[in-house]
């Protein structure tokens, strides 16, 4: 397929994101700190699904940890579904689409996430998460390794 109609419709399948990336992740609080995190995405098939791990070095202020999550990603007819681990619902990402936002409520706190896919195969996942005790925005670059 031609790259620019790539970049023209975004993300057009789950398997796209199948295989290694480079993750870098920003986390700006609402009291001005910030968090970094570098590492890596790999989303592999298990099945009908994705499975994605990440792990990376977390820096916040003078600490440094290993931090790691999981998803899984399934496909449906011109979306994708996210489940967390244990396979309760996440939220929905479009196909085809350069950018999509979409909101989890998880009672008391909002998250809501802007996904971009306008410069495929990199693409990024801004989170606005807000609740009693949260106030943070987190960015996340996904770069094929």
């Amino acid at each position: 397929m031609n790259a620019d109609l790539e970049k023209m419709t975004g993300l057009r399948s789950l398997w796209a994101l199948e295989g290694h990336w480079r993750l870098s992740r920003m986390i700006r609080h609402g009291d001005g700190s910030e968090n970094r995190l570098t590492g890596n995405a790999h989303f592999r098939r298990s099945g009908a699904r994705l499975i994605q791990d990440e792990e990376g070095t977390l820096v916040m202020g003078n600490q440094t940890m290993k931090a790691t999550r999981r998803y899984i990603w399934t496909a449906q007819k011109g979306r994708l579904d996210v489940f967390f681990d244990d396979m309760r619902p996440f939220h929905t990402v479009l196909l085809g689409v350069a950018t999509h936002q979409t909101v989890h409520l998880c009672d008391p706190d909002r998250y809501e996430v802007l996904y971009d896919f306008t410069d495929w195969p990199r693409w990024s996942a801004r989170w606005q998460v807000e609740g009693p005790k949260k106030n943070y925005v987190m960015t996340s670059t996904y770069a094929p390794l």
